[in-house]
């Protein structure tokens, strides 16, 4: 059961994009009720997507002196990507200037989203452009289709994708998450076979059975960028339709351990949140360690984190 001080917590007007998200997704709103639309109308003029978009330049990008991917996270890549999450449109002229500056620092060969300047496509890129893409309502654009083409064409027959060329591998999640916001609707068969044959992929692993523990995987975080965590997988896995597949137990169990006593969950890390070799390198390159882009304290509760929690639980009946 979700305590009604949690929902009032989520539908507070401090934050509409979390507002306006929970009247969608957990009271099951339509577009047109009148709260939801005044809800969306607040998102750019106030709480975490006005304070991303206070800081854009002039040409609709973010620290445009180096590139639209770097330095991370604070050029245009990593705060188009959070604002995509946040509930906003194209339909706002701004905003879709903005769009339109990051997909053309990203041209893929064909006429996709995710490449770079030659055209090559990036696993990670292309998945997430394209999702994001989708939810800034570009979702009938060619370049959307003809990325969603190459994810298919690039993806390992036997399931799945590698970001690196070191084989499929759990981090690579990205292109599901493409598909996951596409409408169902206009999947062809051949989307269909690839998006089954990726998701039997992590299914399998239980989406966290790849080597040994990795402590990473089972902290929540957001932004998650290209990370991968449990909750990015139980996300993924419950909206594609796997719900009650028992190899969500895991994670499912994982997720219900995490809840607070008050019904919330917290923000548990902001990234670069990473063991091993990547943590090494970051220690000894400490001139290239990323500035985390945080909308929320790590350590404390999290709307976004609970927003995310309570939707996959709903998705699996409780």
């Amino acid at each position: 059961m979700v305590s009604r001080a949690v929902l009032d917590w989520l539908r507070d007007p401090v934050e509409p994009a979390i507002r306006y998200r929970t009247l969608r997704e957990l009271d099951g709103r339509p577009e047109s009720d009148p709260e939801v639309t005044a809800a969306r109308a607040e998102i750019p003029r106030r709480g975490w997507a006005a304070k991303l978009l206070a800081n854009r330049g002039l040409s609709g990008g973010w620290a445009v002196d180096r590139s639209p991917y770097l330095p991370k996270y604070v050029a245009t890549n990593w705060n188009m990507l959070a604002l995509s999450d946040l509930g906003l449109s194209r339909e706002d002229p701004e905003l879709a200037r903005s769009c339109e500056y990051w997909f053309r620092g990203f041209p893929l060969a064909g006429g996709g989203l995710g490449g770079n300047s030659a055209g090559t496509g990036h696993h990670c890129i292309v998945g997430n452009l394209t999702r994001a893409a989708i939810r800034f309502g570009y979702v009938d654009d060619p370049r959307v289709r003809r990325s969603l083409d190459w994810l298919v064409a690039t993806a390992d027959p036997r399931g799945g994708w590698s970001c690196f060329g070191s084989g499929r591998n759990l981090d690579s999640w990205e292109g599901l998450s493409a598909f996951a916001a596409y409408p169902r609707s206009k999947w062809r068969p051949s989307d269909a076979a690839c998006v089954g044959r990726a998701a039997e992929f992590f299914l399998e692993r239980e989406l966290h059975l790849q080597g040994g523990p990795y402590a990473p995987w089972e902290r929540f975080h957001y932004p998650v960028h290209y990370y991968y965590d449990l909750l990015v997988g139980l996300d993924l896995m419950t909206a594609l339709g796997y719900g009650d597949d028992p190899r969500l137990r895991f994670g499912l169990d994982l997720l219900r351990r995490k809840r607070r006593k008050d019904g919330r969950w917290n923000l548990e890390a902001n990234h670069p949140d990473v063991e091993g070799g990547t943590a090494r390198w970051l220690a000894a390159h400490p001139k290239d360690r990323p500035t985390p882009l945080a909308l929320e304290r790590a350590g404390r509760p999290s709307r976004m984190i609970t927003l995310l929690a309570l939707r996959v639980l709903d998705r699996v009946g409780g």
